[in-house]
C-alpha cells in the first residue's frame, strides 16, 4: 500500500534544506592508519563532505534519484569543496548560495575510541548553514521536486528558521511531500522549549517525520506526548503526517503508517567503526525505497541495511552506497544469516 502519493511528473526526486559541513576523521588508508584513541592524540585526518541532510543526498543520488540542495555555504576554499562535491555526484547546487558577512562551514571532527565508542567534536559558531534567508527559498523550485526534506538543524536559529518555514509552506502550497528528519544537535538551541516549538511547527506539516525517540521526545517536550512510540506516531498523524518513523538505535526501528499498522526491522549484523552516519545511510536508503514504491517493511529493511554498510566505513558521505550494493548487501547477509535477519 502506498501511505504517501508523490507527483511522478516532476523531474526532480527530493530537494534536501540544512547543513552541509566538513567532516575531518581519523585517517585510516594505505599510507596512515589512525588506530582507535583520543581526538587529541590524532595527528592525520581525511576530509569528507559531512552533514547529516547533505549525507543524504548523497545516498539518494548514488542511489540513482535526482536530488537538489537549498542551503548555504561559506565564500572560500572549503564553499568550493562541497559544492563541486556535489557537483560531481549530480546534486544541483542551481540553489546553493554564499555568504556575505564570513561565516563559516561548520568542521565536525571524529573521535574513535573503540569499536563500541565514537564521539564527535563540532564547531558551529558563525556558521555558514544557519545564514539560509527567506529570499533564498524559490517557490519554482521546489515545484519541480516531489519532495522537500527539512533538516532539524536548519530551525536552531535565525533567518534559517524562517527560510526552512517558508518552505515547508510553500510545498504544502504546491503539494510537494515534506520529509522532516528531526536531526538533533545541541549546538546553536538555546532551551529546550525552543526546541520543541519549532521542531513542532514543521512536525504538524509534515507527511513523514523520521527520527530517534530521544529526538520525538524533544519535538514533543511541550505537549507532552511520551507514553509510548504509539502514542507518538498517533499523534503526529492526527496533523496529517501518513508515516512516523520511530528510531531506538541497535534495538531497531520502527514505522507506524495512519492506518494504525505498523513495520519493524532490526539492525543488519556488521562490524562496527563508528557510532554515527548509520541515519544517514537509513535516511537515503528508506526514502529511495519509498520514493519507488516499495511496501514500507522493503523500505526499512534497505534503510537498515544501508545503515549497517556506513557504521563499518570510515566515512559518510564517501561511504553512501548504490542500491545495487544494498541489495547485494542484503542478499549476502540473509544467505549467512536467514531470510528472517532483520525483520521482525
Amino acid at each position: 500500500m502506498k501511505y504517501v502519493e508523490f507527483d511522478q511528473t516532476r523531474p526532480m526526486d527530493l530537494i534536501l534544506l540544512g547543513r552541509v559541513a566538513i567532516d575531518f576523521n581519523p585517517a585510516y588508508n594505505d599510507q596512515v592508519k589512525e588506530e582507535f584513541k583520543p581526538l587529541k592524540d590524532v595527528h592525520t585526518f581525511e576530509k569528507f563532505v559531512g552533514g547529516s541532510p547533505a549525507n543524504i543526498a548523497v545516498g539518494v543520488t548514488r542511489h540513482g534519484l535526482k536530488a537538489g540542495f537549498l542551503g548555504k555555504v561559506s565564500d572560500d576554499q572549503f564553499g568550493d569543496y562541497v559544492t563541486e562535491y556535489f557537483d560531481k555526484q549530480g546534486i544541483d547546487t542551481s540553489h546553493i548560495t554564499r555568504c556575505t558577512n564570513g561565516e563559516k562551514l561548520g568542521l565536525t571532527f571524529t573521535e574513535m575510541l573503540s569499536e563500541k565508542e565514537s564521539h564527535i567534536l563540532m564547531y558551529r559558531n558563525c556558521i555558514a548553514d544557519l545564514q539560509l534567508h527567506v529570499d533564498d527559498i524559490d517557490e519554482d523550485y521546489i515545484k519541480q521536486s516531489k519532495a522537500i526534506l527539512i533538516s532539524g538543524t536548519a530551525l536552531a536559529e535565525s533567518p534559517s528558521r524562517e527560510a526552512a518555514i517558508k518552505a515547508v509552506m510553500l510545498a504544502k502550497k504546491n503539494d510537494t511531500k515534506v520529509i522532516f528528519d528531526v536531526d538533533y544537535r545541541e549546538y546553536n538551541w538555546k532551551n529546550s522549549d525552543e526546541i520543541s516549538i519549532y521542531y513542532s511547527i514543521v512536525a504538524k506539516e509534515a507527511d513523514i517525520i523520521m527520527g530517534s525517540r530521544e529526538e520525538f521526545d524533544l519535538t514533543e517536550g511541550i505537549v507532552g506526548v511520551k507514553d509510548s512510540d504509539p502514542e507518538s506516531a498517533k499523534y503526529w498523524q492526527s496533523f496529517g503526517a501518513a508515516i512516523c518513523v520511530i528510531k531506538h538505535g541497535k534495538e531497531g526501528s520502527t514505522a507506524y503508517t495512519n492506518d494504525g499498522k505498523f513495520y519493524s526491522i532490526k539492525p543488519f549484523p556488521a562490524v562496527k567503526l563508528k557510532g554515527f552516519g548509520g541515519g544517514d545511510g537509513y535516511g537515503s536508503s528508506f526514502l529511495y525505497s519509498l520514493l519507488q514504491g516499495k511496501e514500507i517493511i522493503e523500505c526499512l529493511e534497505f534503510g537498515s541495511a544501508s545503515a549497517s554498510i556506513l557504521i563499518s566505513a570510515h566515512s559518510c558521505s564517501d561511504a553512501m552506497p548504490s542500491a545495487t550494493q544494498v541489495e547485494e548487501f542484503i542478499k549476502k547477509s540473509k544467505e549467512e544469516y536467514g531470510e528472517m535477519v532483520a525483520r521482525v
